[in-house]
């Protein structure tokens, strides 16, 4: 199409300019710019609006003569993470900060696990007896509620974070048959003895669901010291048991995200552990912005 008769550009910086046609957004997106393009062809006026959001980049060719429009746009996909590493690695740590700056929604599989448990299912008790045992629970109990979960719609809008899961070869390949690959796999590293450390230690409220360690963060009051409770898989025992399936499982794992891997060092401060995490976040969803912007263009 070529412009025959007028042309115009306005252009605005965050929110500045004046679209044409109105713009909606999420409350959580921030507008960079937008820019509008005025022009006649064939004695009919149009209007081109370009508008730049945090999660979306579109563009709007409006037919200025009458009500008639067309608009076309380029979204791109909202982030997909995956996150391993051993018990008490800082997975649930990493998980809330990540959640917190990136609007994904959490999704544990060891909470969906448990949260059966405490149902009283069939599938809860079979989960229940690999558990205590230190073993990894038959992918037909789980997958099918990972799948589910990743599937609401609260998932698919916003982006999701999975937790610990999946934990074997053939649960990565069972959720690849379901059409579900992250953009980015995240290894939390941590010492062995470190690990061990931080599981016999920990301790779980269970009135605010809030976890403790009786070292490093112990309870604020003697009243919360008395109720809380420690995870029936949190004992020595239990947890070098899960760390040898650990350990056996997590190379296969990464044979099948190695190109999206990002080894991160978990035996710093938390706020070194999310530093790395964050560059290659802010990187993933700046090559994404820039992928969707040529889309549009």
């Amino acid at each position: 199409m070529a412009a025959t008769s007028s042309c115009s550009l306005n252009l605005g910086v965050k929110g500045k300019g004046k679209p044409e046609q109105p713009f909606s957004s999420s409350q959580s997106s921030q507008l960079l710019f937008s820019s509008n393009l005025s022009f006649a062809y064939n004695n009919t006026k149009y209007c081109l609006s370009l508008h730049s959001h945090q999660t979306l980049l579109s563009a709007c060719l409006t037919k200025t003569k009458n009500s008639a429009f067309v608009v076309a746009s380029a979204k791109p996909e909202h982030l997909k993470i995956m996150i391993s590493g051993a018990p008490a690695s800082g997975k649930g740590t990493q998980c809330e900060l990540i959640t917190k700056k990136y609007g994904l929604v959490h999704i544990a599989a060891g909470d969906l696990l448990r949260a059966e448990i405490a149902s009283g299912s069939e599938n809860g008790k079979r989960a229940k007896e690999y558990m205590e045992k230190g073993q990894l629970v038959p992918n037909e109990i789980v997958v099918m509620m990972v799948k589910d979960r990743l599937l609401q719609p609260d998932s698919q809008e916003n982006g999701w974070l999975l937790d610990g899961y999946p934990r074997s070869l053939s649960q990565a390949t069972a959720l690849k048959e379901f059409g579900f690959r992250p953009d980015l796999f995240i290894v939390l590293e941590v010492n062995e003895e470190i690990l061990v450390e931080r599981v016999v230690g920990r301790r779980l409220d269970p009135v605010t669901g809030k976890i403790y360690h009786l070292k490093y963060s112990p309870p604020e009051t003697e009243e919360i010291a008395a109720r809380l409770t420690q995870r029936f898989d949190d004992t020595e025992e239990k947890v070098k048991l899960r760390l040898q399936t650990h350990h056996q499982n997590v190379e296969a794992v990464l044979s099948m995200y190695e190109d999206i891997a990002l080894k991160v060092n978990g035996n710093v401060p938390k706020e070194d552990v999310f530093a790395q995490i964050d560059d290659a976040l802010t990187k993933l969803f700046e090559d994404q912005k820039l992928t969707s912007g040529s889309l549009a263009a």
